[in-house]
């Protein structure tokens, strides 16, 4: 049975929930290759790029008040040309992992995407291996595999692979 968790858009004021949130993956796993802990003004930084508005979202899971998640669409890479693409990342607290939190999240930002007036074509994904949970929630969420790179971040005294997902939004791509 999934909790009963709530979805909306973040806000400034959740900032230090997911800080801590993002700050846990960067001490005690190679899915993020931060080597140290980001700061609250790294965050906000990084918060100031997105806007409900756009294609660019971040999106929070509370549990009652308490944020337990989030997940983003940002900027896939810099030149004009990647516009209508985005990168997702999605994180759950550990204490919330395996409930549901992270269907809840991708589900709405893909719905919102889907409806987005900035249009996106494409979403990546990429995933640090082996990180069979993530690759199920992705696959569930109709990405498919596009890359494979071996040893391209070095964390705790060793190189880890990293995976490309893409997920299209238009349906006579057939993906």
């Amino acid at each position: 049975m999934s909790e009963p968790f709530s979805f909306r858009y973040a806000e400034r004021a959740d900032l230090p929930a997911i800080t801590e949130i993002y700050n846990y993956y960067i001490i005690n796993s190679a899915v993020v290759f931060e080597l140290e802990p980001v700061s609250l003004e790294n965050r906000e930084l990084w918060f100031s790029t997105f806007d409900p508005a756009s294609r660019h979202k971040v999106i929070a899971a509370c549990f009652g008040s308490r944020v337990i998640g989030y997940t983003s669409s940002s900027r896939f890479r810099e030149k004009a040309g990647y516009a209508p693409s985005v990168e997702t990342s999605i994180f759950v607290h550990p204490d919330y992992t395996g409930r549901a939190a992270g269907s809840g999240l991708y589900s709405l930002l893909f719905s919102e995407l889907s409806s987005c007036a900035d249009p996106v074509h494409r979403a990546y994904a990429c995933l640090a291996v082996p990180n069979p949970s993530s690759a199920s929630l992705h696959e569930r969420f109709g990405f498919r595999k596009a890359g494979y790179f071996t040893e391209s971040g070095y964390k705790f005294g060793k190189y880890h692979d990293i995976q490309w997902w893409e997920k299209s939004f238009s349906e006579a791509d057939g993906l």
